[in-house]
């Protein structure tokens, strides 16, 4: 039972709302693994799931979680299903919407597979779908400023959890860091709370995530995105080894991938921080494929809401001066 709301006392942090949500009708867990774990735990009759090789093993942990078996398969360098996957009637195929930037291979692969029996991960694409699948995943703390969360749109028929996520309040000692200080000052912090997570159990997103994705204003942020993806492509474009499509939805990053491999060392020292998506990868036992170069020489290199021109210019500035090894 949810107490009365209390009145007078100290004051909480002010956070404006009246922004409508991108995703209304979503399902809100504690993170998109959990969400993950709760759409599989109830699917008796799947027992297979295929994921690509290209993914962190956090995304892999829900299958063990709920008993299914797990199958894997390649990805080419359009992010594309590589070989016809020989999918069964007990099967369940995830596709990742890599960087945001492959909604045109979303939409083969829903033509392709029974779209009751596939699952887009979306945590590097919030502004894409939800789609006609059995189930769309989002992560959103990848786009905003978020102590946790993930939303699950699905046609499965889920209940909520019996518990709430209250851990929040834990989680937001990086955001507050990086506002007061510095984004080294709250480093250790965001891994703390990205460790924090593993914790599969769902459960019900806390109050303050909920509250705070009321907060954010969707459009602007997904123009301010779009422009900066844009502005990126026309500098780096011609030297980048991927076949990006602008696309109308706001991507996660400007993944860029070239002849030479960029010191990520180096672009550190002069303040520019370059997320690894995924080192996991490199621990398989891969030979020679498209995913060890995508986990090893990809560079995530951001786009997002918090960035103007002059950002841009000083991370176009630094690519272009001779940072190999």
């Amino acid at each position: 039972m949810i107490p009365e709301k209390a009145i007078g006392g100290y004051f909480e942090l002010e956070l404006t709302q009246g922004f409508p949500e991108k995703h209304p009708n979503a399902l809100k867990y504690q993170s998109a693994r959990a969400a993950f774990l709760a759409l599989l735990q109830p699917l008796q009759k799947i027992k297979r799931v295929w994921m690509p090789y290209y993914i962190c093993d956090s995304m892999l942990a829900p299958i063990h979680a709920a008993g299914k078996e797990i199958a894997f398969y390649s990805i080419n360098e359009w992010f594309a299903i590589k070989d016809r996957i020989p999918m069964e009637c007990g099967d369940l195929l995830l596709y990742v919407n890599y960087f945001g930037v492959c909604d045109g291979n979303v939409a083969t692969v829903l033509t392709q597979y029974d779209p009751a029996q596939v699952v887009i991960d979306c945590s590097q694409a919030f502004y894409s779908g939800p789609f006609e699948c059995l189930a769309t995943i989002y992560s959103p703390r990848k786009f905003f400023g978020l102590p946790d969360g993930g939303l699950l749109i699905t046609s499965q028929p889920l209940e909520p959890p019996s518990a709430h996520d209250h851990d929040s309040i834990k989680r937001c000692a990086h955001l507050l860091a990086r506002l007061a200080f510095s984004a080294e000052e709250g480093y250790e912090s965001y891994k703390a709370a990205e460790s924090s997570l593993d914790d599969l159990t769902p459960k019900v997103m806390s109050q303050l995530t909920q509250r705070m994705l009321t907060t954010i204003d969707y459009s602007a942020t997904a123009e301010q995105r779009a422009e900066n993806f844009a502005f990126l492509h026309k500098e780096l474009g011609s030297s980048n080894r991927l076949s990006l499509v602008l696309s109308k939805n706001a991507p996660l990053c400007y993944p860029y991938l070239t002849k030479r491999k960029i010191n990520k060392k180096k672009l550190a020292e002069k303040r520019i921080f370059i997320p690894a998506y995924w080192p996991d990868v490199l621990r398989r036992n891969l030979q020679d494929c498209f995913e060890l170069t995508a986990a090893d020489q990809i560079l995530a290199i951001p786009c997002d809401q918090r960035y103007r021109s002059p950002d841009l210019k000083r991370i176009v500035s630094a690519l272009t001066n001779d940072l190999h090894p």
